[in-house]
Protein backbone atom coordinates (compact mmCIF):
# COMPACT_ATOMS: atom_id res chain seq x y z
CA UNK A 1 0.00 0.00 0.00
CA UNK A 2 1.43 3.33 -1.06
CA UNK A 3 1.77 6.12 1.45
CA UNK A 4 -0.26 9.23 0.62
CA UNK A 5 1.75 12.03 -0.92
CA UNK A 6 1.66 15.68 0.02
CA UNK A 7 1.17 18.57 -2.34
CA UNK A 8 3.21 21.47 -3.62
CA UNK A 9 2.00 25.01 -3.03
CA UNK A 10 3.12 28.14 -4.87
CA UNK A 11 4.42 31.06 -2.83
CA UNK A 12 1.82 33.78 -2.48
CA UNK A 13 2.56 37.50 -2.37
CA UNK A 14 3.19 37.87 1.38
CA UNK A 15 5.47 34.81 1.45
CA UNK A 16 7.54 36.20 -1.43
CA UNK A 17 7.78 39.55 0.35
CA UNK A 18 9.05 37.88 3.52
CA UNK A 19 11.50 35.87 1.43
CA UNK A 20 12.94 39.04 -0.08
CA UNK A 21 13.07 40.75 3.32
CA UNK A 22 14.91 37.84 4.93
CA UNK A 23 17.32 37.66 1.99
CA UNK A 24 18.58 41.18 2.68
CA UNK A 25 18.08 41.16 6.46
CA UNK A 26 20.53 38.28 6.90
CA UNK A 27 23.28 40.49 5.48
CA UNK A 28 22.84 43.05 8.28
CA UNK A 29 25.11 42.52 11.35
CA UNK A 30 22.34 43.15 13.86
CA UNK A 31 22.32 42.80 17.63
CA UNK A 32 19.52 43.22 20.20
CA UNK A 33 19.55 45.37 23.34
CA UNK A 34 16.72 45.00 25.84
CA UNK A 35 15.38 47.03 28.75
CA UNK A 36 12.75 46.29 31.37
CA UNK A 37 10.44 49.30 31.41
CA UNK A 38 7.92 50.39 34.01
CA UNK A 39 4.93 51.75 32.09
CA UNK A 40 2.35 51.53 34.86
CA UNK A 41 1.46 55.23 34.60
CA UNK A 42 1.06 54.89 30.82
CA UNK A 43 -1.04 51.76 31.29
CA UNK A 44 -3.43 53.67 33.56
CA UNK A 45 -3.62 56.72 31.29
CA UNK A 46 -4.32 54.56 28.25
CA UNK A 47 -7.03 52.62 30.09
CA UNK A 48 -8.89 55.88 30.83
CA UNK A 49 -8.57 57.22 27.28
CA UNK A 50 -11.86 56.71 25.37
CA UNK A 51 -10.02 55.94 22.13
CA UNK A 52 -7.49 53.54 23.76
CA UNK A 53 -4.70 53.93 21.18
CA UNK A 54 -2.84 50.75 20.34
CA UNK A 55 0.41 50.12 22.20
CA UNK A 56 2.06 49.98 18.78
CA UNK A 57 1.09 53.63 18.25
CA UNK A 58 2.41 54.60 21.69
CA UNK A 59 5.78 52.93 21.12
CA UNK A 60 5.93 54.24 17.57
CA UNK A 61 5.49 57.86 18.57
CA UNK A 62 7.78 57.55 21.60
CA UNK A 63 10.60 56.20 19.45
CA UNK A 64 9.93 58.81 16.77
CA UNK A 65 10.20 61.58 19.38
CA UNK A 66 13.55 60.19 20.49
CA UNK A 67 14.69 59.87 16.87
CA UNK A 68 13.76 63.49 16.24
CA UNK A 69 16.26 64.50 18.94
CA UNK A 70 19.02 61.99 18.17
CA UNK A 71 19.97 62.07 14.50
CA UNK A 72 22.00 58.79 14.46
CA UNK A 73 18.70 56.90 14.79
CA UNK A 74 17.69 58.33 11.40
CA UNK A 75 20.78 57.05 9.60
CA UNK A 76 21.08 54.19 7.13
CA UNK A 77 24.06 52.29 5.75
CA UNK A 78 24.44 52.40 1.96
CA UNK A 79 26.91 50.22 0.05
CA UNK A 80 26.98 51.66 -3.48
CA UNK A 81 28.88 53.29 -5.10
CA UNK A 82 30.92 53.49 -1.86
CA UNK A 83 30.09 52.70 1.79
CA UNK A 84 28.48 55.71 3.44
CA UNK A 85 25.71 56.79 5.82
CA UNK A 86 22.55 58.64 4.88
CA UNK A 87 20.64 60.72 7.45
CA UNK A 88 16.91 61.24 6.90
CA UNK A 89 15.29 64.50 8.13
CA UNK A 90 12.40 62.72 9.93
CA UNK A 91 11.38 59.29 11.16
CA UNK A 92 9.36 56.84 9.06
CA UNK A 93 7.99 53.73 10.76
CA UNK A 94 7.50 50.42 8.96
CA UNK A 95 4.94 48.53 11.05
CA UNK A 96 4.39 44.81 10.51
CA UNK A 97 0.64 44.14 10.23
CA UNK A 98 -1.04 40.75 9.92
CA UNK A 99 -3.79 40.55 7.29
CA UNK A 100 -5.64 37.71 5.64
CA UNK A 101 -4.79 37.09 1.99
CA UNK A 102 -6.32 34.30 -0.10
CA UNK A 103 -7.58 32.53 3.01
CA UNK A 104 -4.26 32.60 4.87
CA UNK A 105 -2.65 35.02 7.29
CA UNK A 106 0.20 37.07 5.86
CA UNK A 107 2.47 39.89 6.94
CA UNK A 108 2.10 43.29 5.31
CA UNK A 109 3.91 46.53 6.11
CA UNK A 110 2.29 49.88 6.74
CA UNK A 111 4.40 53.03 6.49
CA UNK A 112 3.75 55.81 9.01
CA UNK A 113 5.47 59.02 8.00
CA UNK A 114 6.84 61.31 10.72
CA UNK A 115 4.94 59.86 13.71
CA UNK A 116 6.58 62.51 15.90
CA UNK A 117 4.48 65.17 14.12
CA UNK A 118 1.16 63.35 14.55
CA UNK A 119 -1.24 62.84 17.42
CA UNK A 120 -1.86 59.40 18.88
CA UNK A 121 -5.42 59.48 17.54
CA UNK A 122 -4.14 60.22 14.04
CA UNK A 123 -1.75 57.28 14.29
CA UNK A 124 -4.54 55.03 15.57
CA UNK A 125 -6.80 56.05 12.70
CA UNK A 126 -4.05 55.20 10.23
CA UNK A 127 -3.43 51.86 11.95
CA UNK A 128 -7.14 51.00 11.85
CA UNK A 129 -7.19 51.85 8.15
CA UNK A 130 -4.19 49.61 7.48
CA UNK A 131 -5.79 46.76 9.44
CA UNK A 132 -9.35 46.95 8.13
CA UNK A 133 -9.37 48.51 4.65
CA UNK A 134 -9.58 46.24 1.61
CA UNK A 135 -6.08 45.20 0.52
CA UNK A 136 -6.46 46.59 -2.99
CA UNK A 137 -7.43 50.00 -1.59
CA UNK A 138 -4.21 50.38 0.41
CA UNK A 139 -1.49 51.68 -1.88
CA UNK A 140 1.43 49.98 -0.13
CA UNK A 141 -0.36 46.63 0.00
CA UNK A 142 -1.48 46.83 -3.61
CA UNK A 143 2.02 47.68 -4.81
CA UNK A 144 3.56 44.89 -2.73
CA UNK A 145 1.16 42.27 -4.09
CA UNK A 146 1.67 43.34 -7.69
CA UNK A 147 5.42 43.53 -7.30
CA UNK A 148 5.46 40.01 -5.84
CA UNK A 149 4.50 38.69 -9.29
CA UNK A 150 7.73 40.03 -10.78
CA UNK A 151 10.46 37.38 -11.29
CA UNK A 152 12.71 36.92 -8.26
CA UNK A 153 15.95 38.26 -9.86
CA UNK A 154 14.19 41.48 -10.85
CA UNK A 155 12.64 41.88 -7.39
CA UNK A 156 15.95 41.31 -5.65
CA UNK A 157 17.66 43.84 -7.92
CA UNK A 158 14.98 46.42 -7.06
CA UNK A 159 15.41 45.73 -3.35
CA UNK A 160 19.19 46.02 -3.58
CA UNK A 161 19.09 49.29 -5.53
CA UNK A 162 16.57 50.84 -3.13
CA UNK A 163 18.46 49.74 -0.01
CA UNK A 164 21.95 50.66 -1.19
CA UNK A 165 21.91 53.53 -3.69
CA UNK A 166 19.39 56.21 -2.67
CA UNK A 167 19.01 56.98 1.01
CA UNK A 168 15.91 59.08 0.41
CA UNK A 169 14.10 56.36 -1.56
CA UNK A 170 15.17 53.74 0.97
CA UNK A 171 13.62 55.66 3.86
CA UNK A 172 10.54 56.60 1.84
CA UNK A 173 9.77 53.08 0.63
CA UNK A 174 11.00 50.97 3.55
CA UNK A 175 11.09 53.39 6.50
CA UNK A 176 13.85 54.48 8.87
CA UNK A 177 12.93 51.93 11.54
CA UNK A 178 10.76 48.86 11.93
CA UNK A 179 8.20 47.96 14.59
CA UNK A 180 7.00 44.43 15.23
CA UNK A 181 5.48 42.80 18.30
CA UNK A 182 3.65 39.68 19.45
CA UNK A 183 2.93 41.21 22.85
CA UNK A 184 -0.84 41.15 22.40
CA UNK A 185 -0.55 37.39 21.76
CA UNK A 186 1.35 36.83 25.01
CA UNK A 187 4.60 36.11 23.18
CA UNK A 188 7.93 37.85 22.70
CA UNK A 189 10.14 38.12 19.63
CA UNK A 190 13.71 37.44 20.73
CA UNK A 191 15.51 38.87 17.69
CA UNK A 192 13.40 40.14 14.78
CA UNK A 193 15.41 40.55 11.61
CA UNK A 194 15.14 43.46 9.22
CA UNK A 195 17.26 45.26 6.60
CA UNK A 196 16.56 48.56 8.40
CA UNK A 197 18.93 50.28 10.83
CA UNK A 198 16.76 49.62 13.90
CA UNK A 199 13.73 47.55 14.78
CA UNK A 200 11.70 48.08 17.95
CA UNK A 201 9.83 45.20 19.57
CA UNK A 202 8.16 44.60 22.91
CA UNK A 203 6.68 41.64 24.75
CA UNK A 204 3.52 41.22 26.84
CA UNK A 205 2.75 44.05 29.25
CA UNK A 206 2.06 42.90 32.81
CA UNK A 207 -1.33 44.44 33.72
CA UNK A 208 -0.52 44.27 37.44
CA UNK A 209 2.85 46.03 37.39
CA UNK A 210 2.92 47.70 33.97
CA UNK A 211 6.33 46.20 33.28
CA UNK A 212 7.39 45.14 29.80
CA UNK A 213 10.61 44.04 28.12
CA UNK A 214 11.42 46.29 25.18
CA UNK A 215 14.12 45.45 22.64
CA UNK A 216 15.84 47.60 20.06
CA UNK A 217 17.68 45.66 17.36
CA UNK A 218 20.33 47.73 15.63
CA UNK A 219 22.71 47.59 12.66
CA UNK A 220 26.21 47.52 14.17
CA UNK A 221 27.63 49.24 11.08
CA UNK A 222 25.63 52.35 12.01
CA UNK A 223 25.19 52.28 15.80
CA UNK A 224 26.75 50.80 18.93
CA UNK A 225 25.24 48.94 21.85
CA UNK A 226 25.87 51.53 24.57
CA UNK A 227 24.23 54.20 22.43
CA UNK A 228 21.18 51.98 21.91
CA UNK A 229 20.96 51.27 25.65
CA UNK A 230 20.76 55.00 26.37
CA UNK A 231 18.13 55.51 23.70
CA UNK A 232 15.99 52.75 25.22
CA UNK A 233 16.07 54.74 28.44
CA UNK A 234 14.96 57.79 26.45
CA UNK A 235 12.10 55.81 24.91
CA UNK A 236 10.88 54.92 28.39
CA UNK A 237 11.15 58.58 29.39
CA UNK A 238 9.16 59.57 26.31
CA UNK A 239 6.43 57.08 27.15
CA UNK A 240 6.25 58.23 30.76
CA UNK A 241 6.50 61.88 29.72
CA UNK A 242 5.03 63.29 26.47
CA UNK A 243 3.04 60.16 25.59
CA UNK A 244 1.45 59.90 29.04
CA UNK A 245 0.73 63.63 29.01
CA UNK A 246 -1.00 63.40 25.64
CA UNK A 247 -3.14 60.49 26.85
CA UNK A 248 -4.22 62.45 29.92
CA UNK A 249 -4.82 65.75 28.14
CA UNK A 250 -6.65 64.36 25.11
CA UNK A 251 -9.67 62.84 26.84
CA UNK A 252 -12.09 63.60 24.00
CA UNK A 253 -11.53 60.31 22.26
CA UNK A 254 -14.32 60.97 19.77
CA UNK A 255 -13.37 61.77 16.20
CA UNK A 256 -15.43 61.82 13.06
CA UNK A 257 -15.19 58.86 10.72
CA UNK A 258 -12.86 59.50 7.79
CA UNK A 259 -13.93 58.31 4.34
CA UNK A 260 -10.92 57.06 2.44
CA UNK A 261 -7.34 56.92 3.65
CA UNK A 262 -6.32 59.12 6.60
CA UNK A 263 -4.12 62.07 5.54
CA UNK A 264 -0.99 60.53 7.02
CA UNK A 265 -0.42 57.25 5.22
CA UNK A 266 -0.50 57.56 1.44
CA UNK A 267 2.82 58.33 -0.32
CA UNK A 268 1.65 61.60 -1.89
CA UNK A 269 0.58 63.10 1.44
CA UNK A 270 3.44 64.20 3.65
CA UNK A 271 2.47 64.99 7.25
CA UNK A 272 6.07 65.86 8.10
CA UNK A 273 5.54 69.15 6.25
CA UNK A 274 4.44 72.08 8.44
CA UNK A 275 1.19 72.56 6.51
CA UNK A 276 0.00 69.05 7.36
CA UNK A 277 1.53 68.65 10.81
CA UNK A 278 -0.43 69.21 14.03
CA UNK A 279 -0.18 72.60 15.71
CA UNK A 280 2.15 71.31 18.39
CA UNK A 281 5.73 72.24 17.61
CA UNK A 282 8.44 69.55 17.78
CA UNK A 283 10.25 71.64 20.40
CA UNK A 284 7.22 71.19 22.68
CA UNK A 285 7.62 67.40 22.52
CA UNK A 286 11.13 67.15 23.90
CA UNK A 287 11.84 64.02 25.88
CA UNK A 288 12.17 65.13 29.51
CA UNK A 289 13.01 62.39 31.95
CA UNK A 290 10.66 61.86 34.86
CA UNK A 291 11.69 59.99 37.98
Amino acid sequence: MHEPKGRYLPLNGPRRFIGDLVHFARKVPSAPVSRLMDLSVVFEARARHPYRPSWACLFMKAYALVGAQYTPLRRSYLEFPWPRLYEHPWMNCALAIEREYQGEDGVFVGIFRAPEHQTLVQLQQALSWYKNEHLEKVGFYRQALRFSRVPTPVRRMFWWVTLNMSGYKRCKRFGTFGLSSYGNLGAENLHPISPLTTTLTYGPIDPATGQVVVKLIYDHRVLDGAYIARRLRDIEDALRGPIQDELRIDQQGTHDHIDGPPPNVEPLLKPHLPTLAPNREPSEQRVDRKP
